[in-house]
């Protein structure tokens, strides 16, 4: 099939969504799918998103996304973030009748609620409604996800389940006595990610836990955290091996966080043996529970502390149940694509006669897979 990716998320910015979209790209062209990204990075003017400067908005890039998309003709078009280059391939989507799928990675309302509290969650929930019940349906993470969101309004709800590479990541990377953390007290407690408030990184700071406490990461509230919790070490951010090498030397990983939507660095810590501590939120509990390879409570230090029991290697064995090759089949599978007659068509007309055609397909049909 012929794929159209949009994304206000890609490379070089470093957090989930991105690893999730290009490891899908990848294994999609893999599989033999031709897939377009439509991303910040082709040339359009940008500004950086305010408190979250890695994001950038793209500025006047409607008229080239409309050029892309029609002498593309994909199958199946799929809009995977709400920001400028998401909300002008809908309005183009729309205008056409042209059928589209759409994915919710992260927890908007809560995210803009920590940083400006004056707006209400509601505005956030209609904004987001807005934006994914007109598509065909929205993919999301984890059961737990689409329960809450369907409570929110939220229509068409499908899961999409995440991956993880477990050749970066992989347990013969430990090494206790050389490694790492050789230097520091045990039991090593570690985070990764972007050391920003909706990540609630401070919880895991303050509680009380015996050993090292390290974070591994950046972001705006790095120097804040540093100053307050000297006792904790701070790395930066760590990239490819490096980064694996810090999973696999800690001895628990701990997932504070209480608005992420899935949490690959949740699967990444399990493929390098070091099980994984959480709350009882959408992520941890849709993926810990049962697994032998982690604990959740609500009581962040008895979930830590439950995770030293734990055995490496039924930690691994999880997390090689997760495979990227199946993320990517079920993203295909989710596409809105019309049926072939139809669709090869429609870019034809479109392309001679410009916006002035809206797709003919019964709305009955618009789930019908006809590849």
């Amino acid at each position: 099939m012929r794929i159209m990716l949009v994304t206000d998320a890609w490379e070089p910015q470093v957090n989930g969504v991105v690893r999730t979209l290009t490891k899908t790209v990848a294994e999609c062209r893999a599989m033999g799918h031709e897939v377009e990204v439509i991303h910040p990075g082709l040339g359009y003017k940008t500004f950086p998103l305010p408190t979250y400067p890695e994001i950038k908005m793209s500025l006047g890039a409607k008229p080239d996304i409309e050029r892309r998309i029609k002498d593309f003709a994909p199958d199946g078009i799929h809009i995977a973030t709400e920001g400028s280059l998401g909300q002008a391939a809908r309005s183009l989507c729309l205008k056409w009748g042209w059928p589209y799928s759409t994915s919710y990675h992260t927890k908007f309302p809560e995210y803009v609620s920590a940083r400006f509290p004056f707006i209400p969650l509601a505005a956030g929930y209609w904004f987001m409604r807005r934006f994914h019940n007109t598509g065909g349906c929205m993919m999301v993470a984890t059961p737990s996800m689409r329960d809450d969101l369907a409570t929110k309004g939220f229509k068409n709800i499908i899961p999409w389940a995440r991956g993880v590479d477990t050749q970066m990541f992989r347990p013969e990377l430990r090494d206790e006595k050389n490694g790492m953390f050789k230097d520091l007290p045990k039991p090593i407690f570690l985070n990764v990610g972007r050391v920003a408030v909706e990540k609630n990184i401070e919880k895991f700071l303050e509680t009380d836990l015996p050993g090292t406490k390290i974070v591994v990461g950046d972001g705006p509230a790095l120097e804040t955290l540093r100053a307050k919790y000297p006792d904790a070490v701070f790395t930066g951010n760590k990239f490819g091996e490096d980064l694996a090498r810090h999973f696999a030397d800690a001895d628990v990983f701990v997932f504070p966080s209480l608005t992420d939507t899935f949490g690959l660095v949740i699967l990444e810590s399990m493929a390098c043996g070091t099980p994984v501590a959480g709350f009882c939120v959408p992520g941890p509990k849709d993926i810990i529970p049962g697994s032998n390879a982690g604990a959740v409570n609500d009581d962040l230090r008895v979930a830590a502390m439950a995770c030293l029991e734990l055995n490496r290697n039924q930690v691994r064995a999880y997390a090689e149940t997760y495979s990227w090759k199946a993320c990517a089949e079920e993203f295909v599978n989710n596409l809105e694509v019309p049926p072939m007659s139809e669709r090869r068509r429609f870019w034809k007309r479109l392309r001679r006669l410009g916006g002035r055609v809206r797709f003919p397909l019964p709305k009955r049909l618009r789930r019908r897979k006809n590849r």
